[in-house]
């Protein structure tokens, strides 16, 4: 499909973190968003598709509290489906749908260091998941979920390219952090990835393990990115900046007395498992990421805004 530089752009999950973050980089171009409700209900996104020259799919559950793998699954793979679907039915001027996915979907747990790609998949939560259910382990059940949503959007594509006149674009990201610019009522409603990094700041032990991650503003960037590239059309594409420790963001972070401080230089004797190659994101998108100390300073100034530490939390940012 032709790169998409203006017009009519959905964005499903507008109240959401990562999309409230595309819709300001989306910024002159024809936007309108649509909650996560009813994204499950069969015809929910008939008629926001209308009339859209593209759609950003970021709606999805993000957490590890699921008992039923049902309630991660169920919404990832339905939402996913059904706005695929009103797009083939009514989206006539549609011609590329992004869709967040994640590196949950490319990750296998190991005991060795690797490297994983976008030819990757999570096939070890699938199997778990599929043969033992609730029994299975949280991230196991979170991992699945992404994967086979995913599998679903690919599958979709496939299925009823002779039918479709738009192709699809996933972004993969691993953590997704830095600040946030939606209303959000305190700390404990925070997103899951947002709250983990504001727990580091703000309580002691927290800042333990790490992981790999990507700035939320260049997530978005990417996201906008592919819809501006020809090139990434019917692309999986790894979004990440890089591996963490999370005592690696104490030490980069402008910390006042208020925040946490760990133990200083802990985070460089981390043995990280998981690595995520980004050269395509680098090639088709020219991301260019940016860097940890980047963004714990906004992090940190969007606390400050908001009067987060000992000071009542303000929804909204001055």
């Amino acid at each position: 499909m032709p790169a998409i530089t203006s017009g009519k752009v959905l964005v499903s999950g507008a109240n959401g973190y990562i999309a409230a973050w595309v819709v300001r980089t989306l910024f002159g171009a024809w936007v309108f968003g649509t909650g996560c409700s009813g994204g499950v209900q069969e015809g929910a996104f008939d008629d926001v598709v209308k009339g859209v020259d593209a759609i950003e799919h970021i709606a999805s559950p993000f957490h590890f509290q699921a008992d039923d793998p049902a309630e991660l699954l169920e919404p990832a793979i339905k939402g996913t489906v059904g706005i695929l679907e009103s797009a083939r039915k009514y989206g006539t001027s549609v011609k590329r749908v992004v869709i967040t996915s994640s590196c949950a979907a490319i990750a296998n747990v190991s005991t060795a260091p690797q490297v994983l790609s976008e030819v990757d998949w999570s096939v070890q939560a699938e199997q778990e998941v599929e043969e033992k259910g609730r029994a299975a382990s949280n991230g196991a059940k979170y991992r699945a979920a992404k994967t086979l949503a995913e599998r679903a959007a690919w599958n979709f594509a496939e299925k009823h390219k002779g039918e479709i006149g738009w192709d699809v674009s996933v972004m993969n990201p691993p953590l997704v952090v830095g600040p946030v610019i939606h209303a959000v009522s305190s700390p404990q409603a925070l997103n899951t990835s947002a709250r983990m990094m504001y727990d580091a700041f703000t309580k002691p032990g927290a800042a333990a393990g790490g992981g790999s991650w990507v700035d939320v503003r260049d997530l978005a960037l990417a996201h906008v990115r592919a819809l501006e590239k020809e090139a990434a059309g019917g692309e999986r594409i790894i979004i990440s900046a890089g591996c963490f420790a999370w005592q690696d963001w104490l030490d980069a972070a402008p910390l006042s007395s208020k925040y946490q401080k760990g133990t200083p230089g802990a985070g460089k004797d981390a043995v990280h498992l998981l690595r995520y190659q980004n050269d395509k994101s680098i090639r088709i998108l020219g991301m260019e990421y940016r860097s940890m100390a980047d963004t714990a300073a906004a992090a940190i100034a969007d606390y400050e805004t908001r009067g987060v530490v000992n000071i009542e939390w303000r929804p909204t940012r001055k």
